[in-house]
């Protein structure tokens, strides 16, 4: 299958993305919510082993499928990694049907005007020219939005188109971030400013410039349905944001334009403890309340 064909998934598949990203800021809390403490790990090394090992059994469960999975998000450590053989990337078009994408960001700066910017991507270029020809479709950089601060807000936006059209010039799909913390005293003037910005970005793309936007669900329901009507936008995704599995998919449910991309919420209630019947099934539920919201 090809490109064309992952594009179809992304724009008209029913199912969601699957935040499997876990960087080397996030991995060892996403390590110990699923119940390997920091004492049984004595290096990096050993640390992404473990989590490269949850990953691969979610993965290979049966219910990660394209069936209900359209996308996966991956680390880019993971694109070195194997699961039965085959480069993670491949293995999850070629044997579950899953279109995978690449977080790109180095984290974020320190807070200012009321918003965490992306640090700089060193190297990106090579990085985009690594990914492509493992069958990697796009990409996902985040940045954070803490308060309704106009200014702050819109130079996040702007760094984000910025670099959504280097992801666009090598070939692939940016994923554009721009969470709202969900915590935030001015969360909801605070989405209303990131739509205006997001439109009059999205205006400015060209013909073949085309994006998708995962954003945090909005506290007005429905607040992004006209971006994600933008001739611009293949899809617009939901991060979970640190609500629960069932906070979130009732959230979602609400939005009907929007499909899922949790992480969180995704993995909760796993334990590397759990035998693999026990693991399966509590994956199957999420991934099922997951899939029946985003559709």
């Amino acid at each position: 299958m090809s490109k064309a064909d992952q594009r179809e998934q992304m724009t008209n598949g029913a199912g969601f993305i699957a935040a499997l990203d876990q960087s080397g800021g996030s991995t060892p809390k996403a390590l110990a919510l699923y119940g390997v403490d920091a004492a049984q790990y004595s290096s990096d090394e050993e640390m992404f082993a473990e989590i490269q090992n949850m990953r691969a059994r979610i993965i290979l469960a049966d219910d990660f499928t394209k069936q209900k999975v359209i996308g996966a998000i991956l680390f880019e450590r993971t694109l070195g990694e194997e699961i039965e053989g085959r480069k993670v990337a491949d293995y999850l078009w070629s044997v579950k049907g899953v279109v995978p994408f690449l977080k790109i960001d180095k984290g974020l700066e320190e807070q200012a005007n009321g918003v965490q910017m992306m640090k700089p991507i060193p190297g990106l270029a090579e990085t985009l020219a690594k990914a492509a020809p493992l069958g990697v479709f796009g990409t996902k950089e985040r940045s954070v939005i803490h308060e309704a601060n106009a200014e702050g807000i819109a130079a996040v936006v702007a760094q984000q188109f910025d670099v959504a059209r280097e992801v666009v010039a090598a070939g692939m799909v940016p994923i554009v971030e721009p969470e709202v913390n969900i915590h935030s005293e001015t969360k909801a003037e605070a989405e209303d400013i990131l739509k205006a910005e997001l439109l009059k970005n999205l205006d400015a793309l060209e013909e073949g410039q085309d994006v998708m936007l995962k954003l945090t669900l909005p506290s007005k329901a429905n607040l992004f349905d006209e971006v994600a009507d933008h001739p611009r936008v293949l899809r617009v995704v939901a991060l979970s944001g640190g609500y629960s599995t069932d906070e979130a998919c009732d959230l979602l449910g609400q939005n009907g334009k929007m499909i899922a991309s949790f992480s969180r919420a995704l993995t909760e209630g796993l334990s590397k403890q759990q035998s693999d019947a026990e693991f399966n099934a509590a994956l199957g539920s999420n991934i099922d309340k997951i899939y029946q919201a985003s559709v």
